[in-house]
């Protein structure tokens, strides 16, 4: 047995009602196991010395290798909306997401 930090089931339905998701007991089951592990190889990661090693923000030294933001072609909104469960006008429409004072 090592020295890894064990996760409960508690713990892990915790983390799921954060997540606002609903998993069955089976998933639980699971997930704490996986958890476990995860939480296993951390831990023998944190035993490794890694003084005089410096942070990286990327793996790799290239500087961007992404393209450059260039507007293009857009979609029309009609074409845009076609698929939309709901819209208005010329919007889609969506569930508002803020209740009184929730302040955005």
């Amino acid at each position: 047995m090592s020295d890894a930090p064990v996760i409960s089931e508690a713990q892990v339905r915790q983390v799921a009602k954060l997540g606002r998701l609903k998993l069955t007991d089976d998933e639980v089951a699971h997930f704490t196991g996986q958890l476990a592990a995860v939480l296993e190889h951390i831990a023998t990661l944190n035993q490794l010395d890694v003084t005089g090693v410096e942070p990286l923000a990327h793996a790799s030294d290239r500087h961007s290798v992404l393209r450059d933001d260039v507007p293009g072609p857009t979609l029309a909104p009609d074409v845009a909306l076609q698929n939309a469960p709901d819209r208005q006008d010329a919007f889609f429409k969506v569930p508002k997401v803020l209740g009184q004072g929730g302040g955005a």
